[in-house]
Protein backbone atom coordinates (compact mmCIF):
# COMPACT_ATOMS: atom_id res chain seq x y z
CA UNK A 1 0.00 0.00 0.00
CA UNK A 2 2.85 2.25 0.37
CA UNK A 3 2.86 4.98 -2.35
CA UNK A 4 -0.50 4.58 -3.54
CA UNK A 5 -2.59 7.89 -3.72
CA UNK A 6 -5.13 9.86 -4.94
CA UNK A 7 -5.75 12.89 -6.73
CA UNK A 8 -7.75 15.80 -5.91
CA UNK A 9 -8.75 18.60 -8.57
CA UNK A 10 -11.41 21.66 -8.53
CA UNK A 11 -14.02 22.01 -11.19
CA UNK A 12 -16.97 24.47 -11.54
CA UNK A 13 -16.93 28.17 -11.12
CA UNK A 14 -13.41 28.19 -8.50
CA UNK A 15 -11.42 26.40 -11.72
CA UNK A 16 -13.33 28.33 -14.27
CA UNK A 17 -12.23 31.46 -12.23
CA UNK A 18 -15.63 32.77 -11.94
CA UNK A 19 -16.06 31.96 -8.10
CA UNK A 20 -17.04 34.68 -5.62
CA UNK A 21 -16.57 35.22 -1.84
CA UNK A 22 -19.70 33.29 -0.87
CA UNK A 23 -19.43 30.31 -3.71
CA UNK A 24 -18.62 26.87 -2.86
CA UNK A 25 -15.60 24.90 -4.57
CA UNK A 26 -16.65 21.93 -6.24
CA UNK A 27 -13.77 19.11 -5.50
CA UNK A 28 -13.27 15.43 -6.86
CA UNK A 29 -11.25 13.18 -5.28
CA UNK A 30 -9.70 10.08 -7.91
CA UNK A 31 -8.72 6.90 -6.17
CA UNK A 32 -7.99 3.75 -7.53
CA UNK A 33 -9.84 0.45 -7.49
CA UNK A 34 -9.61 -1.04 -4.28
CA UNK A 35 -10.85 2.14 -2.51
CA UNK A 36 -14.65 1.60 -2.95
CA UNK A 37 -17.00 4.37 -2.69
CA UNK A 38 -19.82 2.83 -0.41
CA UNK A 39 -16.81 1.24 2.31
CA UNK A 40 -14.15 3.77 2.12
CA UNK A 41 -15.99 7.39 0.78
CA UNK A 42 -19.16 7.46 2.52
CA UNK A 43 -17.98 5.25 5.54
CA UNK A 44 -14.44 5.25 7.01
CA UNK A 45 -14.09 9.24 5.01
CA UNK A 46 -17.31 10.63 6.57
CA UNK A 47 -16.87 9.23 9.51
CA UNK A 48 -13.49 10.91 9.94
CA UNK A 49 -15.28 14.13 8.62
CA UNK A 50 -18.03 13.41 11.52
CA UNK A 51 -15.34 13.18 13.82
CA UNK A 52 -14.01 16.97 13.01
CA UNK A 53 -17.89 18.39 13.24
CA UNK A 54 -17.42 17.17 16.63
CA UNK A 55 -14.41 19.34 16.95
CA UNK A 56 -15.93 22.44 15.26
CA UNK A 57 -13.96 22.25 12.36
CA UNK A 58 -16.17 20.51 10.02
CA UNK A 59 -19.86 21.73 10.11
CA UNK A 60 -23.54 21.28 8.00
CA UNK A 61 -21.54 17.18 7.25
CA UNK A 62 -24.27 16.02 5.02
CA UNK A 63 -23.55 12.62 2.25
CA UNK A 64 -25.97 12.36 -0.36
CA UNK A 65 -25.42 8.94 -1.67
CA UNK A 66 -28.24 8.87 -3.51
CA UNK A 67 -27.96 11.64 -5.54
CA UNK A 68 -27.67 11.30 -9.45
CA UNK A 69 -23.75 12.45 -9.00
CA UNK A 70 -22.75 11.15 -5.12
CA UNK A 71 -21.53 13.51 -3.13
CA UNK A 72 -20.44 14.66 0.17
CA UNK A 73 -21.29 18.61 1.18
CA UNK A 74 -19.81 19.77 4.30
CA UNK A 75 -17.96 23.31 5.38
CA UNK A 76 -14.93 23.47 6.34
CA UNK A 77 -13.25 26.33 8.23
CA UNK A 78 -16.08 28.48 6.70
CA UNK A 79 -15.66 27.55 2.80
CA UNK A 80 -18.51 25.10 1.67
CA UNK A 81 -16.96 22.67 0.08
CA UNK A 82 -19.22 19.63 -2.46
CA UNK A 83 -17.22 16.89 -2.33
CA UNK A 84 -17.03 13.91 -5.46
CA UNK A 85 -15.44 10.85 -5.58
CA UNK A 86 -14.09 8.84 -8.67
CA UNK A 87 -13.33 4.80 -8.46
CA UNK A 88 -10.86 4.25 -11.33
CA UNK A 89 -10.25 0.43 -12.43
CA UNK A 90 -6.64 0.82 -12.55
CA UNK A 91 -4.31 -0.09 -9.19
CA UNK A 92 -2.19 3.15 -9.03
CA UNK A 93 -2.47 6.83 -10.37
CA UNK A 94 0.40 7.47 -12.58
CA UNK A 95 2.06 11.04 -12.39
CA UNK A 96 1.50 11.21 -16.10
CA UNK A 97 -2.32 10.64 -15.17
CA UNK A 98 -4.22 13.12 -17.80
CA UNK A 99 -8.25 13.89 -16.57
CA UNK A 100 -9.09 14.88 -20.40
CA UNK A 101 -8.21 11.01 -21.65
CA UNK A 102 -10.73 8.79 -23.13
CA UNK A 103 -8.89 6.07 -22.07
CA UNK A 104 -9.93 6.59 -18.34
CA UNK A 105 -13.23 5.86 -19.21
CA UNK A 106 -12.69 2.43 -19.49
CA UNK A 107 -14.77 -0.38 -16.95
CA UNK A 108 -16.03 2.31 -14.75
CA UNK A 109 -19.21 2.77 -13.73
CA UNK A 110 -21.84 5.46 -14.63
CA UNK A 111 -21.49 7.57 -11.31
CA UNK A 112 -17.87 7.56 -11.60
CA UNK A 113 -18.37 8.88 -15.15
CA UNK A 114 -20.60 11.83 -14.35
CA UNK A 115 -17.99 12.30 -11.37
CA UNK A 116 -15.28 12.74 -13.63
CA UNK A 117 -17.46 14.97 -16.22
CA UNK A 118 -17.32 18.33 -14.15
CA UNK A 119 -13.50 18.61 -14.46
CA UNK A 120 -13.35 17.38 -17.96
CA UNK A 121 -16.08 19.83 -18.89
CA UNK A 122 -14.57 22.81 -17.78
CA UNK A 123 -11.33 22.10 -19.10
CA UNK A 124 -13.01 21.74 -22.33
CA UNK A 125 -15.06 25.06 -22.13
CA UNK A 126 -11.68 26.90 -21.25
CA UNK A 127 -10.38 25.21 -24.64
CA UNK A 128 -13.15 26.20 -26.65
CA UNK A 129 -13.76 30.16 -25.71
CA UNK A 130 -12.11 32.07 -28.10
CA UNK A 131 -11.24 34.98 -25.70
CA UNK A 132 -11.04 33.80 -22.20
CA UNK A 133 -10.66 36.94 -20.11
CA UNK A 134 -14.36 37.70 -21.86
CA UNK A 135 -15.77 34.62 -20.99
CA UNK A 136 -15.07 34.99 -17.43
CA UNK A 137 -16.42 38.43 -17.17
CA UNK A 138 -19.12 38.20 -19.20
CA UNK A 139 -20.14 35.10 -17.06
CA UNK A 140 -19.78 36.18 -13.89
CA UNK A 141 -22.27 39.08 -14.80
CA UNK A 142 -24.82 36.26 -15.93
CA UNK A 143 -24.27 34.26 -12.66
CA UNK A 144 -24.79 37.38 -10.38
CA UNK A 145 -27.82 38.16 -12.52
CA UNK A 146 -29.58 34.56 -12.44
CA UNK A 147 -29.17 34.77 -8.67
CA UNK A 148 -30.72 38.11 -8.37
CA UNK A 149 -33.47 36.98 -10.54
CA UNK A 150 -34.18 33.63 -8.56
CA UNK A 151 -33.41 31.47 -11.58
CA UNK A 152 -30.03 29.63 -10.35
CA UNK A 153 -30.94 26.37 -8.93
CA UNK A 154 -30.17 22.94 -10.80
CA UNK A 155 -32.03 21.18 -8.30
CA UNK A 156 -35.20 23.24 -8.63
CA UNK A 157 -35.73 22.72 -12.15
CA UNK A 158 -33.95 25.81 -13.38
CA UNK A 159 -29.82 26.42 -14.96
CA UNK A 160 -26.83 25.89 -12.29
CA UNK A 161 -23.15 26.63 -12.94
CA UNK A 162 -22.25 24.83 -15.41
CA UNK A 163 -25.31 25.09 -17.69
CA UNK A 164 -25.48 29.01 -17.49
CA UNK A 165 -21.05 28.44 -18.30
CA UNK A 166 -22.00 26.79 -21.50
CA UNK A 167 -24.65 29.06 -22.71
CA UNK A 168 -22.30 32.28 -22.44
CA UNK A 169 -19.47 29.94 -24.00
CA UNK A 170 -21.44 29.46 -26.95
CA UNK A 171 -22.49 33.16 -27.26
CA UNK A 172 -18.38 33.82 -26.81
CA UNK A 173 -18.06 31.72 -30.09
CA UNK A 174 -20.44 33.38 -31.99
CA UNK A 175 -19.18 36.84 -30.99
CA UNK A 176 -15.38 35.76 -30.68
CA UNK A 177 -14.26 39.73 -31.08
CA UNK A 178 -17.12 41.25 -28.88
CA UNK A 179 -16.41 42.77 -25.51
CA UNK A 180 -18.03 41.43 -22.62
CA UNK A 181 -21.21 44.06 -22.18
CA UNK A 182 -22.29 42.90 -26.14
CA UNK A 183 -21.91 39.24 -24.93
CA UNK A 184 -24.07 40.34 -22.31
CA UNK A 185 -26.47 41.46 -24.62
CA UNK A 186 -26.15 39.16 -27.34
CA UNK A 187 -26.63 36.42 -24.67
CA UNK A 188 -30.40 37.88 -23.80
CA UNK A 189 -31.14 38.24 -27.23
CA UNK A 190 -30.60 34.78 -28.39
CA UNK A 191 -31.41 33.16 -26.03
CA UNK A 192 -35.15 35.01 -25.61
CA UNK A 193 -35.20 33.88 -29.15
CA UNK A 194 -33.93 30.55 -29.19
CA UNK A 195 -35.85 27.26 -30.33
CA UNK A 196 -36.27 24.57 -27.66
CA UNK A 197 -35.74 21.85 -27.85
CA UNK A 198 -32.86 22.30 -30.01
CA UNK A 199 -29.88 21.88 -28.35
CA UNK A 200 -27.18 24.02 -27.24
CA UNK A 201 -23.63 22.62 -28.09
CA UNK A 202 -19.90 23.84 -28.12
CA UNK A 203 -18.78 21.20 -30.23
CA UNK A 204 -20.07 18.57 -32.37
CA UNK A 205 -20.78 15.40 -30.49
CA UNK A 206 -18.22 12.62 -30.29
CA UNK A 207 -18.90 9.74 -31.32
CA UNK A 208 -18.78 6.86 -28.60
CA UNK A 209 -15.27 5.43 -29.08
CA UNK A 210 -15.62 3.04 -26.29
CA UNK A 211 -19.40 2.57 -26.37
CA UNK A 212 -20.38 4.64 -23.61
CA UNK A 213 -23.95 6.16 -24.08
CA UNK A 214 -24.37 9.99 -25.23
CA UNK A 215 -27.32 11.98 -26.00
CA UNK A 216 -28.68 11.19 -29.02
CA UNK A 217 -32.63 11.83 -29.47
CA UNK A 218 -32.31 9.59 -32.98
CA UNK A 219 -31.18 6.45 -30.63
CA UNK A 220 -32.11 7.10 -27.05
CA UNK A 221 -36.03 7.87 -26.84
CA UNK A 222 -35.76 9.25 -23.49
CA UNK A 223 -33.31 11.78 -24.85
CA UNK A 224 -36.43 12.38 -26.61
CA UNK A 225 -38.02 13.98 -23.88
CA UNK A 226 -36.08 16.90 -22.78
CA UNK A 227 -37.00 20.18 -23.47
CA UNK A 228 -34.25 22.25 -23.40
CA UNK A 229 -30.94 20.10 -24.23
CA UNK A 230 -27.98 21.97 -23.30
CA UNK A 231 -24.86 19.41 -24.38
CA UNK A 232 -21.73 19.24 -22.49
CA UNK A 233 -18.36 18.77 -24.95
CA UNK A 234 -16.83 16.43 -22.91
CA UNK A 235 -17.31 12.91 -23.86
CA UNK A 236 -19.34 11.29 -23.50
CA UNK A 237 -21.66 14.43 -23.97
CA UNK A 238 -24.42 14.34 -21.82
CA UNK A 239 -27.34 16.73 -21.19
CA UNK A 240 -26.67 19.12 -18.63
CA UNK A 241 -30.21 20.54 -18.07
CA UNK A 242 -32.20 17.14 -17.75
CA UNK A 243 -33.87 19.09 -14.73
CA UNK A 244 -35.66 21.68 -16.62
CA UNK A 245 -39.29 21.32 -16.60
CA UNK A 246 -41.95 23.22 -18.56
CA UNK A 247 -42.87 25.62 -15.94
CA UNK A 248 -39.34 26.44 -15.17
CA UNK A 249 -38.52 26.70 -18.71
CA UNK A 250 -41.26 29.54 -19.04
CA UNK A 251 -39.90 31.33 -16.45
CA UNK A 252 -36.44 31.56 -18.16
CA UNK A 253 -37.95 32.32 -20.96
CA UNK A 254 -39.92 35.62 -19.56
CA UNK A 255 -36.75 36.72 -17.88
CA UNK A 256 -34.66 36.31 -21.27
CA UNK A 257 -37.16 38.71 -23.03
CA UNK A 258 -36.92 40.55 -20.05
CA UNK A 259 -33.44 41.29 -20.27
CA UNK A 260 -33.76 41.74 -24.62
CA UNK A 261 -36.13 44.79 -23.65
CA UNK A 262 -33.83 46.06 -21.54
CA UNK A 263 -30.68 46.19 -23.26
CA UNK A 264 -32.30 47.53 -26.34
CA UNK A 265 -34.13 50.27 -24.48
CA UNK A 266 -31.28 50.99 -22.23
CA UNK A 267 -27.95 50.10 -24.63
CA UNK A 268 -24.97 50.06 -22.50
CA UNK A 269 -25.79 53.07 -20.36
CA UNK A 270 -24.80 52.61 -16.88
CA UNK A 271 -28.73 52.42 -15.67
CA UNK A 272 -29.44 48.94 -17.90
CA UNK A 273 -27.21 46.86 -15.01
CA UNK A 274 -28.54 47.83 -12.23
CA UNK A 275 -32.02 47.33 -14.13
CA UNK A 276 -31.05 44.04 -14.91
CA UNK A 277 -30.23 43.23 -11.57
CA UNK A 278 -32.93 44.40 -9.99
CA UNK A 279 -34.38 41.54 -7.50
CA UNK A 280 -37.45 39.92 -8.66
CA UNK A 281 -40.16 40.66 -6.37
CA UNK A 282 -41.61 37.14 -6.38
CA UNK A 283 -44.24 36.80 -3.16
CA UNK A 284 -46.22 39.52 -5.37
CA UNK A 285 -46.27 37.63 -8.60
CA UNK A 286 -49.38 35.48 -8.16
CA UNK A 287 -52.51 34.94 -6.16
CA UNK A 288 -52.30 30.98 -5.52
CA UNK A 289 -49.00 29.56 -4.26
CA UNK A 290 -47.79 26.51 -2.56
CA UNK A 291 -46.04 26.59 1.12
CA UNK A 292 -43.82 23.35 1.60
CA UNK A 293 -42.66 22.72 5.32
CA UNK A 294 -39.83 20.64 6.07
CA UNK A 295 -39.77 19.66 9.61
CA UNK A 296 -37.50 17.02 11.42
CA UNK A 297 -37.35 16.18 15.10
CA UNK A 298 -33.49 17.02 15.52
CA UNK A 299 -31.23 19.58 14.15
CA UNK A 300 -29.24 16.35 12.12
CA UNK A 301 -31.78 14.96 11.11
CA UNK A 302 -33.73 18.31 9.32
CA UNK A 303 -30.29 18.99 7.21
CA UNK A 304 -30.51 15.49 5.82
CA UNK A 305 -34.25 15.58 5.46
CA UNK A 306 -34.12 19.31 4.48
CA UNK A 307 -31.69 18.15 1.31
CA UNK A 308 -33.25 15.22 0.43
CA UNK A 309 -36.76 17.26 -0.13
CA UNK A 310 -34.87 20.36 -1.63
CA UNK A 311 -33.66 16.99 -4.00
CA UNK A 312 -37.02 15.93 -5.19
CA UNK A 313 -39.10 19.34 -5.29
CA UNK A 314 -38.97 18.89 -9.00
CA UNK A 315 -40.90 16.17 -8.46
CA UNK A 316 -43.44 18.01 -7.41
CA UNK A 317 -43.43 20.26 -10.22
CA UNK A 318 -43.99 18.05 -12.89
CA UNK A 319 -46.71 16.21 -10.97
CA UNK A 320 -48.47 19.23 -10.99
CA UNK A 321 -48.23 20.10 -14.36
CA UNK A 322 -49.50 16.06 -15.19
CA UNK A 323 -52.27 15.94 -12.68
CA UNK A 324 -53.34 19.16 -14.25
CA UNK A 325 -53.54 18.01 -17.15
CA UNK A 326 -51.41 21.31 -18.44
CA UNK A 327 -53.14 23.72 -17.17
CA UNK A 328 -51.54 24.92 -14.29
CA UNK A 329 -48.14 26.11 -14.28
CA UNK A 330 -45.92 26.42 -11.23
CA UNK A 331 -42.97 29.10 -10.68
CA UNK A 332 -40.65 27.90 -8.04
CA UNK A 333 -38.72 29.85 -5.49
CA UNK A 334 -35.07 28.58 -5.98
CA UNK A 335 -33.95 29.54 -2.24
CA UNK A 336 -35.25 27.89 0.61
CA UNK A 337 -36.14 30.19 4.04
CA UNK A 338 -36.17 29.53 7.13
CA UNK A 339 -38.22 31.38 10.12
CA UNK A 340 -35.92 32.12 12.88
CA UNK A 341 -39.08 31.41 15.29
CA UNK A 342 -39.04 27.49 13.75
CA UNK A 343 -35.15 26.80 13.83
CA UNK A 344 -35.97 23.10 13.06
CA UNK A 345 -38.48 23.96 9.85
CA UNK A 346 -37.37 25.10 6.41
CA UNK A 347 -40.02 26.38 3.83
CA UNK A 348 -40.52 26.65 0.25
CA UNK A 349 -42.92 28.37 -2.13
CA UNK A 350 -43.83 27.96 -5.52
CA UNK A 351 -46.31 30.12 -7.33
CA UNK A 352 -49.23 28.79 -8.94
CA UNK A 353 -50.58 30.44 -12.86
CA UNK A 354 -53.13 29.20 -15.15
CA UNK A 355 -51.31 28.21 -18.81
CA UNK A 356 -52.12 30.46 -21.89
CA UNK A 357 -55.32 29.03 -22.83
CA UNK A 358 -56.17 28.37 -26.69
CA UNK A 359 -58.58 31.28 -28.14
CA UNK A 360 -62.10 30.91 -27.72
CA UNK A 361 -62.05 29.02 -24.11
CA UNK A 362 -63.61 31.23 -21.51
CA UNK A 363 -64.95 30.70 -18.25
CA UNK A 364 -62.76 29.33 -14.44
CA UNK A 365 -60.67 27.26 -14.01
CA UNK A 366 -60.62 24.64 -11.05
CA UNK A 367 -57.31 22.56 -10.38
CA UNK A 368 -57.18 19.12 -8.51
CA UNK A 369 -53.69 19.41 -6.99
CA UNK A 370 -54.64 17.21 -4.17
CA UNK A 371 -53.53 13.70 -6.22
CA UNK A 372 -50.28 15.88 -7.09
CA UNK A 373 -49.24 16.28 -3.75
CA UNK A 374 -50.04 13.08 -2.32
CA UNK A 375 -47.83 11.48 -4.94
CA UNK A 376 -45.57 13.80 -3.71
CA UNK A 377 -45.24 12.97 -0.33
CA UNK A 378 -45.38 9.10 -0.98
CA UNK A 379 -42.59 9.57 -3.29
CA UNK A 380 -40.44 11.45 -0.33
CA UNK A 381 -41.53 9.46 2.04
CA UNK A 382 -40.37 6.43 0.49
CA UNK A 383 -36.64 7.91 1.39
CA UNK A 384 -34.16 4.56 2.46
CA UNK A 385 -32.83 7.26 5.29
CA UNK A 386 -36.31 8.39 6.53
CA UNK A 387 -36.59 8.15 10.24
CA UNK A 388 -39.41 9.09 12.65
CA UNK A 389 -39.92 12.91 12.95
CA UNK A 390 -39.07 13.86 9.88
CA UNK A 391 -42.28 14.97 7.92
CA UNK A 392 -43.72 17.54 5.34
CA UNK A 393 -46.42 19.36 4.81
CA UNK A 394 -47.83 21.07 1.71
CA UNK A 395 -49.92 24.10 1.84
CA UNK A 396 -51.88 26.14 -0.79
CA UNK A 397 -52.29 29.47 0.21
CA UNK A 398 -53.60 32.95 -1.40
CA UNK A 399 -51.14 35.69 -1.65
CA UNK A 400 -52.96 37.68 1.03
CA UNK A 401 -52.19 34.57 3.29
CA UNK A 402 -48.61 34.17 2.95
CA UNK A 403 -46.81 34.53 6.44
CA UNK A 404 -45.80 38.42 7.24
CA UNK A 405 -42.28 37.53 7.64
CA UNK A 406 -42.04 36.13 3.97
CA UNK A 407 -44.12 39.06 2.82
CA UNK A 408 -40.93 40.77 4.79
CA UNK A 409 -38.44 39.67 2.33
CA UNK A 410 -40.05 41.03 -0.67
CA UNK A 411 -37.34 44.15 -1.68
CA UNK A 412 -39.04 47.69 -2.06
CA UNK A 413 -39.96 49.29 -5.47
CA UNK A 414 -36.69 50.67 -7.83
CA UNK A 415 -37.10 54.47 -6.81
CA UNK A 416 -36.93 56.71 -9.62
CA UNK A 417 -33.53 58.06 -10.42
CA UNK A 418 -33.32 61.60 -11.61
CA UNK A 419 -32.26 61.77 -15.66
CA UNK A 420 -28.53 61.93 -16.24
CA UNK A 421 -26.23 61.86 -19.33
CA UNK A 422 -26.15 58.25 -20.14
CA UNK A 423 -21.93 57.07 -20.09
CA UNK A 424 -21.48 53.89 -22.38
CA UNK A 425 -19.39 51.75 -20.85
CA UNK A 426 -16.75 51.52 -23.88
CA UNK A 427 -14.98 54.64 -25.12
CA UNK A 428 -16.25 56.25 -28.15
CA UNK A 429 -13.41 54.98 -29.97
CA UNK A 430 -13.23 51.64 -28.79
CA UNK A 431 -17.19 51.60 -29.52
CA UNK A 432 -16.68 52.34 -33.12
CA UNK A 433 -14.23 49.60 -33.60
CA UNK A 434 -16.78 47.26 -31.80
CA UNK A 435 -19.54 48.16 -34.38
CA UNK A 436 -17.56 47.84 -37.01
CA UNK A 437 -16.60 44.19 -35.85
CA UNK A 438 -20.31 43.28 -35.32
CA UNK A 439 -21.62 44.04 -38.19
CA UNK A 440 -18.57 41.84 -40.07
CA UNK A 441 -19.79 39.20 -37.43
CA UNK A 442 -23.54 39.86 -37.81
CA UNK A 443 -23.88 37.86 -40.67
CA UNK A 444 -21.82 34.92 -39.97
CA UNK A 445 -23.28 34.73 -36.79
CA UNK A 446 -26.65 35.09 -37.71
CA UNK A 447 -26.69 32.46 -40.22
CA UNK A 448 -24.92 30.07 -38.18
CA UNK A 449 -27.68 30.44 -35.34
CA UNK A 450 -31.11 30.98 -37.87
CA UNK A 451 -31.72 27.31 -37.47
CA UNK A 452 -31.70 27.40 -33.42
CA UNK A 453 -33.49 31.34 -33.43
CA UNK A 454 -37.24 32.14 -33.58
CA UNK A 455 -38.34 35.23 -35.78
CA UNK A 456 -38.87 38.57 -33.25
CA UNK A 457 -42.28 38.83 -31.95
CA UNK A 458 -44.30 41.93 -33.55
CA UNK A 459 -45.89 41.80 -30.04
CA UNK A 460 -42.72 42.84 -28.10
CA UNK A 461 -42.14 46.99 -27.19
CA UNK A 462 -38.60 48.24 -27.11
CA UNK A 463 -40.10 50.63 -24.57
CA UNK A 464 -41.71 47.87 -21.83
CA UNK A 465 -40.04 45.27 -20.24
CA UNK A 466 -41.53 41.78 -18.37
CA UNK A 467 -43.43 43.26 -14.97
CA UNK A 468 -43.06 41.12 -11.82
CA UNK A 469 -46.98 41.89 -11.48
CA UNK A 470 -49.82 38.70 -10.57
CA UNK A 471 -51.26 37.86 -14.36
CA UNK A 472 -54.56 38.92 -15.51
CA UNK A 473 -55.57 35.40 -16.34
CA UNK A 474 -55.58 34.06 -13.10
CA UNK A 475 -58.23 35.73 -11.22
CA UNK A 476 -60.50 33.11 -12.60
CA UNK A 477 -58.00 30.51 -11.39
CA UNK A 478 -59.27 28.29 -8.53
CA UNK A 479 -56.91 25.73 -6.70
CA UNK A 480 -59.21 22.90 -5.09
CA UNK A 481 -56.48 21.39 -2.22
CA UNK A 482 -57.39 20.91 1.44
CA UNK A 483 -57.40 23.68 3.97
CA UNK A 484 -55.56 26.76 2.97
CA UNK A 485 -53.24 28.56 5.33
CA UNK A 486 -55.20 29.43 8.22
CA UNK A 487 -54.95 27.71 11.35
CA UNK A 488 -56.92 29.79 13.77
CA UNK A 489 -60.05 27.81 11.79
CA UNK A 490 -59.97 24.44 10.24
CA UNK A 491 -63.30 24.23 8.45
CA UNK A 492 -64.33 20.72 6.76
CA UNK A 493 -63.95 21.55 3.16
CA UNK A 494 -66.80 19.51 0.88
CA UNK A 495 -65.90 17.77 -2.73
CA UNK A 496 -68.81 17.06 -4.93
CA UNK A 497 -69.13 13.54 -6.27
CA UNK A 498 -71.50 12.50 -9.27
CA UNK A 499 -73.13 9.64 -9.43
CA UNK A 500 -74.81 8.61 -13.19
CA UNK A 501 -78.57 7.33 -12.71
CA UNK A 502 -78.32 6.69 -8.94
CA UNK A 503 -76.08 2.96 -10.20
CA UNK A 504 -72.73 4.07 -8.98
CA UNK A 505 -71.35 3.15 -5.48
CA UNK A 506 -70.19 6.22 -3.47
CA UNK A 507 -67.94 3.59 -1.99
CA UNK A 508 -64.93 4.14 -4.38
CA UNK A 509 -65.10 7.90 -3.30
CA UNK A 510 -65.29 7.02 0.37
CA UNK A 511 -62.46 4.95 0.09
CA UNK A 512 -60.26 7.38 -2.09
CA UNK A 513 -61.12 10.04 0.80
CA UNK A 514 -60.12 8.08 3.72
CA UNK A 515 -56.72 6.47 1.71
CA UNK A 516 -55.65 10.09 1.61
CA UNK A 517 -56.53 10.45 5.09
CA UNK A 518 -59.52 11.88 5.29
CA UNK A 519 -62.52 11.30 7.59
CA UNK A 520 -65.45 11.34 5.44
CA UNK A 521 -69.33 11.96 6.04
CA UNK A 522 -72.06 12.08 3.38
CA UNK A 523 -74.07 15.05 2.85
CA UNK A 524 -77.04 15.80 0.84
CA UNK A 525 -76.10 18.18 -1.97
CA UNK A 526 -78.63 21.49 -1.48
CA UNK A 527 -79.77 21.68 -5.06
CA UNK A 528 -79.45 17.90 -5.58
CA UNK A 529 -82.81 16.50 -7.24
CA UNK A 530 -85.21 13.76 -5.61
CA UNK A 531 -85.33 11.99 -9.25
CA UNK A 532 -83.62 12.77 -12.89
CA UNK A 533 -80.41 11.10 -14.42
CA UNK A 534 -78.12 12.59 -12.26
CA UNK A 535 -77.57 13.84 -8.45
CA UNK A 536 -75.14 15.73 -6.84
CA UNK A 537 -73.75 14.09 -3.27
CA UNK A 538 -71.44 15.98 -0.93
CA UNK A 539 -68.82 14.37 0.73
CA UNK A 540 -67.65 15.66 3.85
CA UNK A 541 -63.82 16.28 4.77
CA UNK A 542 -63.24 16.59 8.50
CA UNK A 543 -59.45 16.15 8.25
CA UNK A 544 -58.23 18.23 5.61
CA UNK A 545 -54.46 17.09 4.21
CA UNK A 546 -53.19 20.32 3.94
CA UNK A 547 -53.55 20.62 7.69
CA UNK A 548 -53.23 16.80 8.03
CA UNK A 549 -49.87 15.44 9.02
CA UNK A 550 -49.62 11.77 7.40
CA UNK A 551 -46.78 9.84 9.04
CA UNK A 552 -44.93 6.95 6.70
CA UNK A 553 -46.93 4.19 6.40
CA UNK A 554 -44.85 1.29 8.44
CA UNK A 555 -43.25 3.66 10.66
Amino acid sequence: MQGLRGRVYTFGSYRLGVHGPGSDIDTLCIGPKHCDRSRDFFGSLCDKLKALEEQGTVKELAPVPDAHVPVVKFVFEGISIDLLYAQLAIPKIPDDWDINSNLILRNIDEQTIRSLNGCRVTDQMLKLVPDIPTFRLALKFIKLWAETRGVYSNVTGYLGGVNWAILVARICQLYPNASANIVVSRFFRVYSQWRWPNPVMLKEIEDDPMGLQIWDPRKNPRDRGHIMPIITPAYPCMNSSYNVSESTLKVMKEEWTRGDLLCQKSGTSDSLWQELLEPVRFFEMYKNYLQIEVTASCEEDHRLWEGWVHSRLRQLIMRVERFSYGILLAHPWAKEIYNEQEPLKTYYFMGMHKKAQPQGSTGPVSVDLRGAVQDFRLHVFSWPSFKPGMDIMVRHVKQKQLPEWVLAMTPPPPESAPASPEKPIVEETAKEDVQKREREEASAADLENQEAEAPVSKKRKSEGVVPDAPPKDDEDLQVVYGQQNNDDELKPEEIEVGERNGKVSQDRQFAQADLLGYETDELQAPDAPDKGERKRVLIKLNKPLAAASVARQGQ
